[in-house]
């Protein structure tokens, strides 16, 4: 189907690659759909619901049928439009949504069952009876859901991220864009211009017009030539912009070269956030198609996609083509595929006032009725005034209009505006700050009318930034007046589809309607239509247009859909491009690191911090043994822990408690040099930020300790509020969290351990619980904390860090010789459930003061951070969820954080949840589990049972609602 001396291919290039087993060859420059064009191969795909035969129905990323699967084991990568796909050597692809093959698919029999699966079937068929949803229902569905899938083996493709920041940024390299970035650049302004395809032109790739008397594609080059030379211009062809986000940022997803793909170790593309003073939106427009009966048959495809088949790739869809549309895009096709020897067996113009002067049988006023054909198109039949007429053909055309692409225009919440005279919706004004629409984007479809767009928003945009704009003229081109007649829909016997690859009819659409789905997004989900891949790229407005005409509305007043990134679909590796392995996120490394590491114990990660699990002894085979001894050791005579990465901020100044006051919601202002006291912090907005103690040094001198995984935002937290909300106060705040090496000494044995260290023993009496001040060790200068997480007699001790590592082995040395040692997190955890004592799991952004039973720790005497917003009537309302404690009384002991709690004669659904599980334990001092969770209403509960449900691991259990202190209520073992 190669058509000899037509296209941009390089036929000296010969490339060979498979489809569903079968080899073919191509050419450098092609696509795959192109090439599987070429080869005559004209069924790719079956459609999502029916498994109908699906073809090749455009030529860009707006593909609703053509998806494929290419790749094998890990590299295997569905879902790709291969319309899209670069046609490289040893490339494998495969047809999906098939099985056991392409021609013969089994699930082809629902279509044999189509009135039956109309919209909406699954909400009425799957209801009842009710117990058969998750035991047959659902596993069905579930295997026959999706179109591609992956291998199931862990991907080793990579994929980088970037970042980039310009003045003007340029989307989409056709003839507007062009002439945008242009001017932009020869104005002195920074500009990125973002092009999808591999190459610049857009549109002009597969039109034979003429630019400034050149041919268009030569007329790209030199532009192109011109803007790759400027040192204030970057291209980035296949860069396609998936997202707009708040402060003129923009996502955008840049794959590389086939050929460059598949060396060792290179990344299959790159995830970049553009940040620009300005954007034009230069995306073009996308064609859609009309509706009739039996639309959808292989060898149906956009007018635009064939004459980008003919013009840049060489390619004959058919041997001979019906054009059937409702504006000047269908003559222009027929006069194409004429110029390049393709039989064109009519032309049918729904507009009744339409003339032709083409040598091709014309049917003005006409419209396409129906086809026929099995797997492929066959014939055509149109309805005249005179009747019907059959037409044997192998292609059918279509131009229904074109669809300006306003995405990106939209993705910060603003709705299109409908255009009568186009209709089509445009990108609504002034919707994105800093971006304007132009060209073919804008609604203007001439490649003249183009032209001057994309010059005077380039030109707009550099006056903007107060840049001097050149005086250009657009090039000479052509500009014929767009001229449209409205057809949405035929009607006729059979279906006619809207939605290609979900299988979505005019009669879904009317259905929705009837059953009262009259908003388009209500609409949208009942028949799914515009969902999963075609994303409303080619059936949105036509299916507003049906759904306006169910309703009696009109097209505007029924709206859009929201429009949402991405805008093509991002892989997920590229999104999350550097979150596999370390990268280059910083390694901390407590002092006692290597001494840890040398008693093998695992190290996980903390807040960056890299600190021990446990500590496995001798004849100890799993984590629990360690722990449950660690947590025995520390009851019953001394543990070692390292909390160095707690954060520790150093206040100071004349105000510093004062400051203080401000930022904690108790006071300080009042606590005695040599004392410590805990202390809560709350957000603006009244929920708790973090926890930690504060202990005064001297009258202007405190030390702040912070929760390990909050230190750097409380640190932000406090340098905002010293410098924009008190910026009059003396007072300094600097991070010392890493001058310091800090370790916790914890147990009945805690006080005899030190005393046999420190230069000066301390006693109850000069050194109660809550104390602090100065001491030395070894004669090294230190700080001595009373204060504990263990709930047992317990001191914290800091030394400069340069001492942590020698500190930590003689601590542990001198521990295990009372019959002690060190203890890792696991154990932590444990000691500080048992006493019900908080981190960052349960603090974890949702929760007041009120929640976790500290709202006396809220000072009426003063002002601080976040008291209004605290006071608000929903933050303080009785059936709030509350932390209690909880204990497993039914026969499964088990129960795991993130588990919801459920009233004990309950259903375990979303509307019955009345709380969850946020840390929970086996407890080796009390012989059981217990846990830490928020339930409404939870301290009015005490003794209640609930029912813990985790449906994800399947585990269900009883647990009594208990006081959140489990060991040592009174306090005695943390005071003595």
């Amino acid at each position: 189907m190669r058509i000899e001396d037509k296209g941009l291919i390089d036929r000296s290039r010969r490339v060979q690659f498979q489809f569903d087993g079968h080899r073919y060859e191509g050419f450098a420059g092609d696509t795959l759909a192109s090439a599987l064009l070429a080869n005559g191969v004209r069924m790719v795909a079956r459609s999502f619901k029916y498994h109908r035969p699906r073809g090749v129905m455009t030529a860009g990323s707006e593909e609703p049928n053509a998806l494929v699967t290419v790749g094998r084991g890990a590299a295997q990568r569905p879902n790709l439009r291969a319309t899209t796909v670069e046609l490289h050597e040893g490339l494998e692809a495969r047809s999906q949504n098939r099985w056991p093959t392409l021609g013969l698919d089994v699930l082809a029999a629902n279509d044999l069952f189509a009135p039956f699966l109309g919209a909406g079937f699954y909400y009425k068929t799957f209801m009842w009876p009710r117990p058969f949803w998750e035991r047959v229902y659902e596993p069905v569905i579930r295997r026959a859901a999706g179109l591609g899938a992956l291998s199931g083996d862990a991907a080793e493709d990579s994929y980088e991220r970037a970042y980039a920041h310009c003045d003007v940024l340029v989307i989409g390299g056709g003839p507007a864009g062009l002439m945008a970035a242009r001017v932009a650049a020869e104005a002195g302004a920074d500009v990125i211009l973002a092009e999808e395809d591999t190459r610049l032109g857009g549109r002009l790739l597969a039109e034979t017009e003429e630019v400034d008397g050149l041919p268009a594609v030569d007329w790209v080059e030199e532009i192109a030539a011109e803007l790759a030379a400027m040192p204030n211009v970057r291209i980035m062809t296949r860069t396609a912009v998936t997202g707009v986000y708040d402060g003129g940022t923009y996502g955008a997803l840049e794959r590389l070269a086939p050929d460059l793909a598949t060396r060792p170790h290179a990344p299959k593309g790159c995830f970049w956030r553009i940040v620009a003073r300005r954007a034009v939106l230069a995306a073009g427009a996308l064609e859609r198609a009309i509706a009739f009966p039996n639309n959808d048959r292989p060898g149906v495809m956009m007018a635009g996609a064939v004459r980008a088949y003919v013009n840049r790739w060489g390619v004959a869809p058919g041997q001979s083509t019906v054009v059937f549309g409702n504006n000047d895009s269908a003559h222009r096709t027929v006069s194409d595929l004429q110029a390049a020897g393709v039989h064109v067996a009519a032309l049918i113009d729904a507009r009744p006032y339409a003339r032709s002067a083409l040598d091709v049988p014309f049917y003005p006023g006409a419209q396409v009725c129906g086809t026929s054909g099995r797997r492929g198109l066959e014939a055509v039949t149109i309805s005249t005034q005179r009747g019907e007429d059959r037409i044997a053909a192998d292609c059918l055309a279509i131009s229904g209009g074109w669809n300006p692409t306003v995405h990106l225009a939209c993705h910060m919440g603003a709705r299109p505006e409908w255009d009568v005279a186009r209709q089509a919706f445009l990108p609504p004004a002034n919707a994105v700050p800093g971006l304007c629409a132009a060209g073919a984007a804008a609604g203007a479809f001439s490649t003249r009318a183009c032209l001057e767009s994309g010059l005077a928003e380039g030109a707009r945009a550099a006056q903007d930034l107060g840049l001097r704009v050149p005086d250009l003229a657009a090039p000479m081109a052509g500009d014929a007046a767009y001229d449209i007649f409205p057809l949405w829909h035929v009607p006729g016997k059979g279906r006619a589809w809207l939605d290609f690859q979900n299988d979505v009819t005019v009669k879904d659409v009317v259905q929705a309607a009837a059953e009262n789905f009259r908003s388009v997004e209500h609409m949208k989900r009942y028949t799914t239509q515009g969902m999963a891949p075609d994303q409303g790229k080619n059936s949105n407005v036509a299916a507003l247009a049906v759904l306006a005409e169910a309703t009696g509305r009109a097209i505007a007043e029924t709206g859009t859909t929201t429009f949402r990134p991405p805008y093509v679909p991002v892989p997920i590796a590229a999104l999350g491009a550097g979150g596999k392995g370390k990268g280059f996120a910083p390694e901390r490394r407590t002092t006692s690191h290597a001494e840890s590491v040398a008693r093998n114990a695992p190290m996980i990660e903390a807040g960056l911090w890299y600190r021990p699990s446990y500590f496995p002894q001798k004849g100890e085979n799993t984590w629990r043994q360690s722990c449950d001894r660690e947590v025995a050791m520390v009851r019953s005579a001394v543990g070692i822990c390292d909390v160095s990465t707690l954060g520790k901020i150093d206040v100071q100044g004349a105000d510093a408690a004062r400051f203080l006051d401000f930022v904690y919601t108790n006071m300080f202002s009042t606590l005695k040099v040599g004392r410590v006291r805990y202390g809560l912090m709350l957000r603006e907005d009244g929920h708790v930020m973090d926890d930690g103690t504060c202990a005064r040094m001297a009258e202007t001198h405190f030390v702040m300790t912070t929760t390990t995984a909050a230190a750097g935002q409380v640190m932000r937290h406090l340098e905002f509020v010293s410098q924009v909300l008190r910026p009059d106060w003396d007072v300094r705040l600097v991070s010392v969290t890493e001058q310091w090496a800090q370790f916790a000494v914890a147990g009945p044995k805690s006080r005899a351990l030190l005393n046999g260290m420190l230069d000066a023993p301390i006693d109850e009496a000069g050194f109660p619980y809550m104390a602090c001040g100065t001491a030395r060790i070894g004669g090294v200068a230190a700080r001595l904390f009373r204060i504990s997480f263990s709930g047992e007699h317990a001191y914290e001790i800091a030394v400069p860090a340069r001492y942590g590592a020698a500190l930590f082995a003689a601590l542990v040395a001198r521990a295990e010789e009372m019959g002690g040692g060190a203890y890792g997190l696991e154990a932590l955890n444990v000691l500080r459930i048992e006493k019900g004592f908080i981190t960052h799991a349960e603090i974890h952004g949702r929760v007041t003061a009120y929640d976790i039973g500290m709202q006396g720790m809220m000072s009426a005497k003063k002002d601080f951070i976040g008291k209004a917003a605290a006071a608000r009537p929903g933050l303080v309302k009785a059936d709030r969820e509350r932390m209690v404690g909880l204990k497993p009384v039914g026969a499964v002991k088990e129960l795991l954080a993130g588990a919801h709690m459920f009233d004990e004669g309950a259903e375990a659904v979303r509307a019955q949840d009345q709380g969850y599980v946020t840390s929970a334990c086996y407890s080796p001092t009390l012989g059981h589990v217990i846990g830490i969770g928020f339930l409404q209403r939870g301290p009015e509960r005490m003794g209640d049972r609930v029912r813990v449900v985790d449906h994800l691991r399947k585990s269900e259990t009883i647990c009594e609602v208990t006081p959140l202190v489990a060991f040592d209520p009174e306090g005695g073992r943390l005071r003595g």
